[in-house]
């Protein structure tokens, strides 16, 4: 059945209200719960002093958001804007060699801040993913790149490497796992390039210019070399009619994001609450529902806003980064989920796709998913909880294509097509219902804990059977409808302007 098949604006509009209510509903618990122990013993590294005229207290849990917005934001903001002008000065002096004086700037910004030493480690990772890309076989790109990304992530090399690293700065570990994890990747992608590259091969400068680009090297996002070679090489540095004016407008959506997120600090604690186990068991179920789904809308908001500001830096230099993650409340199939696209595309363009093909052979779909968790798996730092989250998400990703496959089968084919689409559109809302609540349970424990992550499962699915079963698989019904609206209503916009192109 097609992406357009229609439902009636009052099935909308009861959905819409049903959803309304029950995400205020929950927000109250959890901002009732928030107030009642805003001062309790276990909340008070993670919940310190903020609008003190409001009587509010601020939740500091996450460290990266503090890091970015808070603790070491000059810092930051120093480096960036540095960036920002010396980019637009060499793109009036010399536009044609631009790449290159955004390496030497790259260069200086990493020598400045983490040293010499860290600076030939990276050089020598550099040297010698290069040289393996020479001989033009993908196996040694692959074997070459995944050895040296191990020797970040792993014991004893890890602790070995980091040790050329020396200074009290401290965001010196963030940026030293940050850039060098990020600088294997972005390795690999050239080499991987290079073995495509029909005639000759691509330069060693070309590497440099690649890895060294400021805004990308400590924390990403991934552009894969191919696209940052074509437009970081690209004199003709015109820009498209009103792009100007929607960089502007990202750039404020952004800072309304930050704001937003710090007011929900203030009163929401959804980062500290999980941490206290005792506190959670208190809880109703509800309060637990809207505890898991609002983590993962708040580390898409997170991951959003953070590559939402250096894209925002990129697009000044006219290059076309990566987008921002799909928003976890869009997503009901875990071929979409993800929360770093830079990462997705690589992994989607060299391993997911190329080992998938076209994503319909049962086969070919296990070895593609378990080759791509398993180098996730060592991006993000092989332990238990790692190794969890891979499993669980990989089997999601490989369930889907085995219940497609099955309702493929007759008599379910014939059935399907028997009955009407809108029908057809809620029985499989139904279904994708629970798989949205398979992929919160499946990543929350990757955000949060395998504590908590058990708990809301137990309660959700085992304790608070049927009610609250039922009842927060209804709510999540009524919000994928609403999804599934939504996209209906892209498509056709999407159909119209194709039609209006081609007349």
């Amino acid at each position: 059945m097609g992406i357009k098949a229609a439902l009636p604006k009052y099935e909308l509009y009861f959905y819409t209200s049903v959803l309304s209510l029950a995400l205020l509903w929950a927000t109250s618990w959890i901002f009732e719960a928030s107030s009642e122990n805003m001062n309790r013993k276990a909340f008070r590294e993670s919940v310190q002093p903020g609008w003190y005229y409001f009587g509010r207290k601020m939740d500091v849990a996450d460290f990266e958001w503090v890091m970015w917005f808070t603790k070491f934001r000059n810092h930051i903001v120093f480096a960036l804007s540095g960036h920002v002008i010396f980019a637009k000065i060499c793109s009036l002096i010399a536009p044609q060699h631009r790449s290159i004086l955004y390496m030497i700037y790259g260069l200086l910004a990493v020598f400045c801040t983490m040293g010499l030493t860290y600076m030939m480690l990276i050089l020598s990772h550099c040297v010698l993913l290069y040289s393996l890309a020479l001989p033009k076989q993908k196996w040694l790109c692959f074997a070459g790149g995944l050895i040296s990304l191990a020797t970040f992530r792993m014991e004893p090399c890890s602790s070995w490497q980091s040790g050329f690293v020396s200074g009290t700065f401290e965001l010196h570990d963030i940026l030293f796992y940050g850039g060098s994890g990020f600088t294997i990747m972005r390795c690999m992608s050239f080499a991987l390039e290079n073995y495509e590259k029909k005639d000759g091969n691509y330069t060693f400068l070309d590497l440099l210019k690649y890895n060294f680009y400021l805004p990308f090297f400590f924390f990403g996002p991934i552009m894969t070399f191919d696209k940052f070679h074509v437009q970081a090489n690209n004199p003709n540095l015109t820009r498209k009619e009103r792009e100007m004016w929607n960089i502007r407008v990202h750039a404020l959506v952004h800072l309304g994001a930050i704001i937003v997120v710090d007011v929900f600090f203030h009163f929401l604690y959804i980062l500290t609450i999980p941490s206290d186990m005792k506190l959670v068991k208190q809880l109703s179920d509800w309060s637990l529902a809207g505890l898991a789904y609002s983590n993962l809308v708040y580390d898409w908001v997170k991951s959003a806003v953070m590559f939402g500001v250096i894209n925002t830096v990129s697009r000044l230099d006219h290059l076309d980064p990566p987008q921002p993650p799909k928003c976890i409340t869009m997503l009901y199939v875990f071929a979409e989920t993800h929360f770093d696209r830079g990462i997705n595309d690589w992994l989607c363009r060299y391993v997911y796709d190329y080992l998938g093909e076209n994503h319909d052979n049962i086969f070919k779909e296990l070895m593609a998913t378990v080759s791509t968790f398993a180098i996730t798996t060592l991006w993000l730092g092989p332990c238990e909880i790692v190794y969890i989250w891979s499993f669980f998400n990989c089997f999601g990703l490989n369930f889907e294509l085995w219940v497609a496959k099955f309702f493929q089968l007759q008599p379910f084919a014939s059935i399907e097509k028997a009955m009407s689409e809108a029908m057809s559109r809620r029985i499989r809302g139904v279904f994708n219902a629970a798989n949205f609540w398979a992929i919160i349970l499946y990543n929350v424990l990757s955000l949060n804990s395998l504590a908590f992550a058990k708990l809301v499962a137990n309660r959700l699915i085992i304790k608070g059977f049927p009610l609250s079963t039922l009842s927060v698989l209804f709510v999540t019904y009524c919000g994928v409808q609403l999804i599934k609206e939504r996209e209906r209503r892209l498509a056709l916009q999407e159909e119209g302007a194709a039609k209006e192109k081609a007349e």
